[in-house]
């Protein structure tokens, strides 16, 4: 048997691992083919693709686009939705990944704030410093407490300071899960919801989303994931059979920042097939 991962970050996002030791690792792990699928930028994709050329392995250029879905009035979620075989040097593509970039940097910016006028020992120009230029999430925030030693995990992190409901978060304005679909479409790629389980949803809630995702396009869900638990899989394909979806799956790899999982291999001895690729074409 053959395997992939569906789902991967390098640094180029907020993983810690660059585009070219992403290839040479799932070379080492034995997968025939990985989908870079960063955080709202495509700029690893180009060296990624360049690193397998001539080598035993496909890079499948993606993105993983950070979309804010309006529950109800008074509840909303950011969920991704992931797009597989893009065109990543499309000029729309790319300037509306510039303007979501541009937020992020300006929430990040007051996120830093809020953290050091609270005493923690971060602030903007230092974590520039730390990590460069690229895509900076709250995952950075937390490596670089935790290497400050001012927080005892990157998980605690996420449960506390970090956390959307937590007194330093600055909200940022998202893509629309409409708009996230039409681009990654415009794009000629292929839009997957990723890790729905993770949203936290009511069956009811999650039946909501999917059949609004459906109405604008969304082909995909993805059923085999590193987090699942018990009968996780088999919910989420119930749900693809339902709804007329196909599946994927992925490791959500990240590098260090999720040191339990490696390229190809999730929680629970995860392995994706091969066959999976079929549904992206």
């Amino acid at each position: 048997m053959q395997y992939i991962d569906l789902h991967v970050h390098s640094n180029c996002s907020d993983g810690t691992c660059t585009p070219e030791e992403l290839v040479q690792l799932a070379l080492d792990n034995e997968l025939v083919a990985f989908a870079l699928t960063d955080h709202d930028t495509v700029d690893g994709v180009s060296r990624a693709m360049a690193a397998a050329k001539d080598r035993p392995i496909s890079v499948i250029p993606g993105v993983e686009l950070s979309c804010e879905y309006v529950v109800s009035p008074e509840k909303k979620k950011e969920i991704h939705i992931l797009g597989y075989n893009i065109d990543y040097t499309m000029s729309e593509l790319l300037d509306t990944l510039t303007g979501v970039a541009e937020e992020r940097d300006n929430r990040n910016r007051k996120m830093c704030e809020n953290l050091h006028d609270a005493g923690f020992p971060i602030d903007y120009e230092s974590l520039i410093q730390r990590f460069g230029s690229n895509i900076l999430t709250r995952a950075h925030f937390a490596r670089f407490l935790l290497e400050q030693g001012a927080i005892p995990s990157i998980d605690s992190a996420f449960k506390k300071i970090l956390a959307e409901n937590g007194p330093y978060f600055v909200v940022r304005r998202y893509l629309t899960p409409e708009e996230g679909i039409r681009l990654i479409k415009k794009a000629g790629g292929v839009p997957v919801l990723a890790h729905p389980l993770l949203y936290k949803l009511s069956v009811t809630e999650l039946h909501n989303l999917i059949t609004e995702l459906k109405g604008y396009g969304l082909k995909g869900i993805e059923a085999m994931y590193s987090r699942n638990h018990g009968n996780d899989e088999a919910f989420v394909r119930k749900l693809a059979k339902d709804f007329d979806l196909f599946i994927t799956g992925g490791t959500d790899f990240h590098g260090a920042n999720k040191p339990d999982l490696e390229i190809g291999r999730g929680e629970g001895n995860l392995r994706v097939p091969v066959m999976l690729l079929e549904n992206l074409k």
